[in-house]
């Protein structure tokens, strides 16, 4: 290796009129501007919403309604319950009473009036003679399938031999 001096003195970064370099790929500084930006921001958008929340919280108290002169008149230990005799004790067990007898009265087979003759059967039965039998004025699906035109088959392309 040579100790020569090349034209530059010693301590100095080498100088040439057709080639230049970066002194660092990072500008560190730019990055630190953007972070700070970024933590501003984060803090401004924080007590904006806070303010919003607080404003809209306001708000809501201010345009409430005062409570109507006949129930504040009843006093606060006022029971939401109505008094007794109560139509319903358990409203919620009542309609899932409901809804047993009848998922039960579709599913079972039954007389509605004997006398006439007609009877109740489950839903799934009724559907398979609608589907056999069809409807009144209506035609069954075993005999729309027979009397339906046969569709015309598209076209093969020319094959080539």
């Amino acid at each position: 290796m040579s100790t020569k001096n090349h034209g530059h003195d010693p301590g100095q970064t080498p100088h040439h009129k057709d080639v230049s370099f970066e002194p660092t790929d990072i500008h560190t500084k730019t990055i630190y501007i953007y972070l700070i930006s970024l933590a501003v921001a984060v803090m401004a958008t924080f007590f904006i919403s806070i303010y919003i929340e607080r404003a809209a919280m306001k708000y809501s108290l201010d345009s409430e309604t005062e409570m109507a002169p006949s129930r504040a008149a009843m006093g606060s230990d006022y029971r939401v319950v109505p008094p007794e005799p109560r139509l319903q004790a358990d409203p919620q067990q009542d309609l899932r009473n409901m809804r047993k007898e009848a998922h039960d009265a579709n599913e079972s087979y039954g007389w509605v009036d004997e006398k006439s003759g007609v009877a109740r059967i489950p839903v799934i039965e009724a559907m398979k003679i609608i589907v056999q039998r069809g409807t009144v004025g209506g035609t069954a699906a075993s005999e729309q399938k027979k009397t339906e035109p046969k569709k015309a088959e598209p076209k093969k392309a020319d094959q080539k031999k």
